[in-house]
């Protein structure tokens, strides 16, 4: 009689060890079938706020609910049996307080069963970072261009583009290192800084519009597959699935109006 092998998840320790060595391969994710594509491919998975641009159509991240991102957390570890499952943690939820961030991530790791938490700022954060760690709940720092912080940078500005703020980014780097985190997402920063970023900290470096001398690489999944308009500078597509989707939802509207669908197979006798 044949044994089941229980897949087993990949764990936080298991990506801060990845440091230096193979390539660590990421994607958002946000509901339980495109997850489950992504986990076969990817060491972690990040359930993004981005979402709230992605899927809700917000202007921004800023506007996203906790209990939000744990309802798209809760479908995404559904549908995953593999990937370290990271969840962002929406703005207005840790900055005030250690114990306010603490009660929060609990509430997102207790409901979601996710393995860990992201969440964005450098130097500022590292006390939070600190109390979370302490306390059990593994975190993901987030630096350079952090999203949730938009409105006080200008908009979305790629960072580091004056070597005059490099010390100031790079030590977000090292302070979160030195908090717990067991690593840290680079987004938007130049090349050069992004590599010496990476240089220097000692825990793995996730690029986004960063260097592919970081550590691991993450995008934004609809971003990727070609199902937005607009994509950013620093995203590749793969999948031109946009106009694939159109094309399929033109045909259907037109089949419905002439009565070619549903045809003699599509209905029960």
């Amino acid at each position: 009689m044949s044994k089941q092998v229980k897949i087993r998840r990949t764990t936080v320790p298991e990506i801060a060890a990845r440091k230096g060595g193979e390539p660590i391969v990421s994607l958002t994710s946000y509901h339980a079938h495109t997850a489950a594509i992504v986990d076969k491919y990817a060491d972690f998975i990040l359930v993004g706020d981005s979402l709230g641009m992605v899927m809700h159509g917000m202007e921004s991240t800023v506007g996203v609910p906790l209990d939000l991102m744990i309802m798209h957390g809760k479908a995404v570890v559904r549908g995953t049996e593999k990937a370290l499952i990271v969840v962002d943690m929406p703005f207005g939820t840790y900055e005030e307080s250690p114990a306010v961030a603490f009660r929060n991530a609990a509430k997102i790791m207790k409901e979601t069963s996710c393995g860990a938490v992201k969440l964005e700022g450098g130097k500022r954060m590292a006390e939070t970072i600190h109390f979370l760690v302490e306390r059990g709940i593994p975190v993901m720092a987030h630096i350079g261009l952090t999203p949730q912080s938009s409105h006080v940078m200008g908009g979305f500005k790629t960072q580091g583009r004056d070597k005059d703020g490099w010390d100031a980014i790079i030590e977000d780097a090292k302070a979160v290192a030195e908090a717990g985190a067991f690593s840290v997402v680079v987004e938007g920063v130049v090349e050069e800084l992004a590599n010496k970023i990476t240089e220097t900290c000692p825990i793995p470096t996730i690029g986004i519009g960063a260097s592919a001398q970081c550590d691991g690489q993450i995008l934004v999944l609809e971003d990727m597959l070609g199902l937005n308009e607009w994509t950013p500078k620093f995203v590749k597509v793969y999948g031109d699935l946009g106009p694939a989707i159109e094309r399929a939802v033109s045909e259907y509207a037109e089949d419905v109006k002439t009565r070619a669908f549903p045809t003699e197979k599509e209905v029960y006798k």
